[in-house]
This record gives C-alpha cells, sequence and structure tokens, in this order.
C-alpha cells in the first residue's frame, strides 16, 4: 500500500508556488482597473454579493486554484461529508451538522441510518417545551412564569449561541417575540461570571439551561452545581427538577445530577462542539427567548447555503472560493490572520465565534494521516464591528502588518435612523465607511499623492500608504434570523474547505486537552493544601513559586462551607 502523500507534494500546488512571483510584481491599484477581471470576481447567491476582486489574485490564479482542489479531491471530500462517512477519522466520527438544519423530508445517513427524524424528534420536543414556558403552562416551584433563561456551557455550547442571539436581539421581528424575557449565558468558571448573570435574576422566575454533552464538562457542571445551589437555596432542592433543564446525551448524570431526564434534550456524537448552535444546544435556549418559528427560520438560512455549498460548481461557490482564498493568503502568500469586521454593531459576537470554528478546527500541524505539515495552515482570526474597529486596530492593518480583511456589510438596517438636516442616516454614515476601507486597503496613497496636496516633506513618510492590502467583502440584503443562518453556514463551510485542501482533520480538537490534563494535577494540589496542609510538590519551580504564592494570599473557605456570589 502507498504511503499517504501530502497535498504540497503535487504538481499543483507547486504551480501556485511559482505563481506567487507573478502576483508579487503585480499591485491591486492596477488589478482593479481591469473590469473584466473584477466582473469575473464577483458572485451572488440568495441575496448574498460576494466581491473578492480585492484579492492579490487574477483569473490565472483562481484557475490555479479550483486544480489545487481537484488534486486534493474536494469534490469527493464535501461528498463524503455529507454522505455521512467517518471523515473524523481521528475520533471515527461522522460530521453532520447539515443534518441539524435539513427538512424533515430530507435523508441524510449515518452509519447506514437516516438521523433527519431524530433530529426532528428533538426540534419537535423543543417547540412544544419552549411553547410551554414562554406561554406559562410551564411555571416555577412558586407557581410564577420563567420569563429569564440562563444557558451553562463553554467553548461552542456558549460562543454560537450568544452569536445568534446577540445578532437577533435587534431584529423587530425576534425582538417583539423576546419582549418581557432575559437570555443570559454563564460560560466563564469565573465566580465573576457567576455574579454577573445573576444579577437582578430571580430564582422563582429563572429557568437554568444546562449544556454537556456528557455532564461532565468541568467548568460546565460547577457552575452547574452553583447554580443548582442558588435555586435550592431560595426555593428547595425539590425545586431543581422545575427551573432546571438539560441538553445531554448522559440521562444517568442528568438524573442524578436533580434534573428529570424526560426534561434532557439530545444532540450526537455526530455534532462537534463547535458546530453545534444548529442542534439543541442553541436551538433550545434561542427558541426559549425569541420563540420556536423564529429560530426555524435560522435554520432555514443554513439549510439553504448548505444546499448552496453542495450543489452549485465551485466557480460560483461562495463558502468554496472562500475558502480556497484562505488557502491562497495563509500557506502561499504567507499572512498568518485575518480581520473579520461586520458593519453591524448586531454582530459583534460573529467573529469570537468563528475565532473558535477556525482555530480549534484549522489550528493543526499534521495531517490528517498524522504527517507533520512542512507548511503552514489555519488563521489567526479576530475582529470587531465597523466603526469600532477602525478606532481601534485599522492603523496596523493600513500601515503595518499585511492581514487579509473581510468585511460584512448589511444593506438593510435592523434599526434605521433618519435625522432631519443630516446629510445622511445613522446606517448611510456606517455603510460609507463599509465601502471606502477596502479601497484604502487596496489602492493606498503615494509619495507623489501627497506632493501634489502640498503635504509637509518630513510627514510624507508617516502618510504614505502602500495599498495592495487585500480584502473581500459580503454585503447581505438584511440581517434577518434566516440571513443570521446563511451567514453562519457559508463561515462553516468555507473552513470545511480550508481544511479539505490542507489534507488536515478539521472536526477534532486534540490541542485542548493537554492543558485540561495539567489543570486537574493542580486541582488535586489546591485540594490537599487547603484540607490537608500538604506543601506543594511535583511542580517545577516557577509554578510551585505561584502556586505557593496563590495558596498564602488566599487560603479558601472549608469544603463544607457555600459561600454564593453577592448579587
Amino acid at each position: 500500500m502507498a504511503s499517504p502523500s501530502l497535498i504540497c507534494d503535487a504538481e499543483q500546488w507547486k504551480d501556485l508556488k511559482a505563481h506567487v512571483s507573478d502576483i508579487q510584481t503585480t499591485h491591486l491599484r492596477d488589478l482593479m482597473n481591469d473590469v473584466e477581471r473584477c466582473k469575473s470576481m464577483m458572485v451572488e447567491h440568495d441575496g448574498i454579493v460576494l466581491d473578492y476582486s480585492r484579492q492579490r489574485a487574477h483569473q490565472d490564479t483562481m484557475a490555479k486554484l479550483f486544480e489545487l482542489a481537484e488534486a486534493a479531491h474536494l469534490r469527493e471530500k464535501i461528498d463524503r461529508m455529507y454522505n455521512g462517512e467517518h471523515i473524523n477519522s481521528t475520533e471515527n466520527r461522522s460530521v453532520l451538522h447539515v443534518a441539524l438544519r435539513a427538512p424533515r423530508d430530507k435523508v441524510i445517513c449515518s452509519d447506514g441510518k437516516n438521523v433527519v427524524p431524530d433530529v426532528w424528534s428533538v426540534l419537535d420536543k423543543i417547540k412544544e417545551f419552549s411553547e410551554r414556558v414562554r406561554s406559562g403552562s410551564w411555571v416555577g416551584a412558586t407557581g410564577k412564569p420563567l420569563k429569564d433563561v440562563v444557558s451553562v456551557g463553554i467553548g461552542g455550547s456558549f460562543l454560537g449561541p450568544l452569536f445568534v442571539h446577540t445578532a437577533l436581539q435587534t431584529d423587530p421581528e425576534a425582538a417583539k417575540c423576546a419582549k418581557g424575557r432575559q437570555l443570559r449565558f454563564l460560560a466563564n468558571v469565573d465566580p465573576i461570571d457567576v455574579a454577573r448573570n445573576l444579577t437582578g435574576l430571580d430564582p422563582e422566575t429563572t429557568l437554568v439551561v444546562v449544556v454537556s454533552k456528557t455532564f461532565t464538562t468541568a467548568e460546565t457542571m460547577l457552575n452547574a452545581r452553583t447554580l443548582r445551589e442558588w435555586i435550592s437555596s431560595s426555593l428547595g432542592p425539590q425545586a431543581v427538577a422545575k427551573h432546571m433543564v438539560a441538553v445531554s446525551t448522559n440521562l444517568a448524570f442528568v438524573e442524578e445530577f436533580g434534573i428529570d431526564p424526560a426534561n434532557a434534550f439530545a444532540f450526537w456524537d455526530w455534532v462537534g462542539g463547535r458546530y453545534s448552535v444548529c442542534s439543541a444546544v442553541g436551538v433550545l435556549p434561542l427558541s426559549l427567548q425569541y420563540g420556536f418559528s423564529v429560530v426555524q427560520k435560522f435554520l432555514s438560512g443554513a439549510s439553504s447555503i448548505d444546499d448552496h455549498f453542495y450543489s452549485t460548481p465551485f466557480e460560483e461557490n461562495i463558502p468554496v472560493l472562500l475558502g480556497l482564498l484562505s488557502v491562497w493568503n495563509v500557506t502561499f502568500l504567507g499572512y498568518p490572520a485575518r480581520a473579520i469586521l461586520p458593519y453591524s454593531q448586531a454582530l459583534e459576537k460573529f467573529a469570537p465565534h468563528i475565532q473558535q470554528v477556525s482555530m480549534e478546527s484549522n489550528g493543526k500541524g499534521v495531517s490528517i494521516d498524522g504527517i507533520p505539515l512542512p507548511f503552514e495552515t489555519g488563521e489567526i482570526d479576530f475582529g470587531e464591528p465597523g466603526t469600532n474597529g477602525q478606532h481601534s486596530f485599522y492603523q496596523l492593518i493600513h500601515q503595518g502588518r499585511v492581514i487579509p480583511c473581510d468585511f460584512i456589510g448589511i444593506i438593510k438596517s435592523q434599526q434605521p435612523v433618519y435625522l432631519k438636516g443630516e446629510i445622511v442616516s445613522n446606517h448611510d454614515e456606517l455603510m460609507s465607511n463599509f465601502f471606502a476601507q477596502p479601497d484604502a486597503l487596496a489602492y493606498g496613497k503615494t509619495p507623489e499623492q501627497l506632493l501634489s496636496e502640498k503635504v509637509h516633506n518630513h510627514l510624507i513618510p508617516h502618510k504614505t500608504f502602500s495599498g495592495n492590502r487585500p480584502s473581500l467583502s459580503l454585503l447581505l440584503p438584511s440581517l434577518t434570523a434566516y440571513n443570521v443562518g446563511q451567514l453562519l453556514a457559508i463561515y462553516e463551510h468555507r473552513i470545511a474547505v480550508e481544511g479539505f485542501i490542507w489534507g488536515i482533520n478539521s472536526f477534532d480538537q486534540w490541542g485542548v486537552e493537554l492543558g485540561k490534563s495539567l489543570a486537574n494535577q493542580v486541582r488535586k494540589q489546591l485540594h490537599q493544601s487547603r484540607t490537608k496542609g500538604k506543601p506543594v510538590e511535583g511542580f517545577n519551580f516557577s509554578t510551585t513559586t505561584l502556586l505557593t504564592k496563590f495558596l498564602e494570599v488566599n487560603p479558601g473557605v472549608p469544603s463544607d462551607t457555600t459561600v454564593l456570589p453577592e448579587i
């Protein structure tokens, strides 16, 4: 049997490597003057426009990237994912987040079984339960309606749902459905996060959703026990069954915790945490806040992109184009970072979510066959809504390191404001910057232009902008629940494309395990030092010194004492 090969050994890869020198001799000022090139780099689907004409690429570049996709068997890998094959080979699992938002009559199989009926069984259960809570037919232990929800989870159980919640808060339809209700997310094991999330809440009117597939996640379960104590100390232990529900597959642990297993909502091994927002992980808390009908529109938007990604030729396929351009920027042009810049405050939590999806998926150093990679993979993702980011880190983007940028704009604002006498509306002011910034990055400003403007000579080096800095623009028609689902799925599939090209496993996350195992050792030491007075042992000098200082200054409280945040 032939040994596994790396994509960098392919002739198409080497061809692209050689092509880099051609691109280095061009400037975006010149590329943007080629109208036919620009036309070829604009794609529209279902109201979304992608403009990638400000990438450091021309038609030959794209042709070579499509050839690389063929060499990497991208089409076959997408098919294998949709067919439920175990493409997550290190964990021997299918990767089927597309099934979470599939229509009821769709057939998507894992291990020979159509999983879509199971998905809809959980969705129907969420719809029924959320409607009971929202209507007041499900009440708390004292008979009061449950109008406030705290979702307890971390990582993918937190970032994705928080992004969607934040995006929907100011959507008129969603906001109307959420009137009089609150949704909060408790993720960090830091007691400050507990205090902040419980401030102003009444246990009598609060429902807690504990999200943990195994019901063993250390941070989540400690936070869950803290909120259980908060409820029990106020309403009695019997109140837990009325005020806490679970998103988990470990029904035995759910029941042992004190939650009725009938109030546990399932998800499956073929759902990775960072891809789980369309499962009960996100759908349950979001449905409690906004109603199932709004969340179903979000799922439909994601499903529409799933179909587009699966069936559209690569030349017109938005996630494929984005993924290929990321590979081009990271691995061939050597740009390690990407800025995600939504010109909508409603998308303020989008970059943190994609940061996890991207960096946890593609932050790998070996191929899917375990071979060390001689090239860079993964992007360093960060971002902030415009125009806030312009007054934060755009200085570096314009005159420091080259960082490819994703500009995301919305044609119709969720909350338009018009002031009499103003030249433009508030949204037009925002979008003026959305349209201007990509050109500023592409064209820059030359010393000759500055001289013609009579800028003093000593300031010319400081006011010169080199330009030639790549970006792309995504323009969405609006930001409804449907559009939020579209945006999520575009980025999920883009990230998968990158991993498929690089030949890595984008669906495991072994890198998060080592720190957790070392934390277990520290946890045992802290317990022994606090309860038995044992000195710090078994650590290096640095850790021993810091742990000792921590124990000296913060002696803790007896283990049989309960202290809750002062809120």
